[in-house]
């Protein structure tokens, strides 16, 4: 393990305050606070080599360009994939799902066909199949999630045949924190001839992912939710099955050749797939961010959270009136506990917290459908990372119980 209160030193954000009271930061799944090595390694690069990458033979363009580049050998060995040739370059979690969908899934699913997720999706995961299912009418499908918030498990052969062409789903929900059976459904989905993503958003930041040991054959994530930069993330395929799909932005940098009169051919794996002049900084700052997770280990980071949850939901259990989200066990779930309080609104609740100098989020957390399924508007989600102690779960805790003195009836 590592050194807590030592780590957070790293983080200049943590050394404010808010409202006048320390920062207590419990927001880790909606975005991670960043160390100072990844906030310099961006300014290293303003300072020292800023130029456009790939376009130009000076100095400053190859400094950029071998730096940028290099990232992809750093993501390579984070998530054990095969090739830097598989790892593009996106912008978001989101984006790589829309790509997805408007590569692969526009030149491949036809009326006849059908696409999975599940119940417990973020909205990225949902409404890029929606779009493109109005276009080409194909089925979409959804495994039903259980009062206890984990997938429906025995719904599954009904729903899992061979019309099933792309099972997607996300590998822990941003809500209730479910770490999903990855390697059961990859097998399952295998078997009768389906292609897996996987939604690594909240799984990727927390603990260690192999893509060749869970077998999937596409994974998003983004780099603002493991201490990188926002605005950049990472989609990573099968190079056969890359190789295959169709590009999904046009214009400089995925070209091979450019005719007025024959047309366009494409750049090779990754280029392919991005066009423009990129986020050199933010991928340098992943870059950055990468070494440091490694550094800690994500076998750390992973045990560092089971040990916070445990800490935080016996605490949190005993608020009167609090009623949890998802798994209660907290091996079976990420770094959160998304609750509801009798009595008490969730925005009331986060607006409350906020003047104790405590950030959780409130809302449906882009995951209406889920909302729905649990009959209510809204909850109140606080997320813990390697940098949050359990003193400031105690914090949480009494600034609960303010918060039902004041709204409670």
């Amino acid at each position: 393990m590592y050194d807590t209160p030592a780590l957070r030193e790293q983080f200049p954000i943590l050394q404010t305050t808010v409202q006048g009271k320390p920062l207590i930061y419990l927001d880790s799944a909606a975005t991670s606070q960043k160390p100072r090595e990844v906030i310099e390694s961006m300014n290293r690069y303003y300072y020292e080599s800023n130029a456009n990458v790939h376009r130009g033979i000076h100095t400053l363009s190859e400094r950029a360009t071998q730096a940028y580049e290099g990232v992809r050998k750093k993501v390579v060995r984070f998530i054990n994939a095969s090739s830097v040739r598989e790892i593009i370059y996106t912008r978001n979690t989101t984006e790589g799902i829309n790509l997805l969908a408007n590569t692969w899934g526009r030149a491949t699913l036809t009326s006849k066909d059908a696409v999975l997720i599940t119940g417990m999706e973020h909205h990225s995961n949902i409404v890029p199949w929606q779009i493109l299912q109005q276009q080409l009418g194909f089925e979409l499908r959804h495994v039903p999630v259980t009062d206890g918030g984990e997938l429906d498990l025995d719904a599954l052969p009904r729903l899992l045949d061979s019309k099933v062409k792309l099972f997607s789903f996300v590998h822990v929900s941003n809500v209730l924190g479910t770490i999903n059976p990855v390697e059961m459904l990859v097998r399952q989905a295998h078997e009768v001839g389906a292609l897996v993503h996987i939604d690594g958003a909240q799984s990727v930041p927390h603990m260690p992912v192999d893509v060749q040991a869970l077998g999937c054959d596409f994974l998003s994530f983004s780099s603002h939710k493991m201490c990188g930069p926002t605005g950049f993330g990472i989609f990573w395929g099968r190079r056969e099955l890359l190789q295959e799909m169709p590009p999904f932005f046009g214009g400089g940098d995925m070209i091979s050749v450019v005719s007025l009169e024959q047309g366009s051919t494409w750049a090779e794996l990754p280029h392919k797939f991005e066009a423009g002049t990129p986020s050199i900084a933010e991928a340098i700052g992943l870059g950055a961010a990468i070494d440091f997770l490694s550094e800690l280990g994500m076998d750390n980071v992973r045990q560092h959270e089971i040990e916070l949850t445990t800490y935080a939901m016996e605490a949190l259990s005993e608020v009167p009136g609090i009623r949890f989200l998802g798994p209660l066990d907290p091996h079976k779930k990420g770094g959160v506990a998304t609750f509801t309080l009798e009595g008490v609104h969730p925005h009331d609740i986060a607006a409350t917290l906020d003047e104790q100098g405590i950030a959780i989020r409130a809302g449906h957390h882009c995951a209406q459908p889920l909302h729905e399924r649990f009959g209510i508007p809204a909850s109140a989600r606080a997320s813990f990372y390697l940098y949050n102690e359990p003193s400031e779960v105690d914090a949480l805790v009494v600034g609960l119980r303010k918060a039902q003195a004041l709204y409670a009836l």
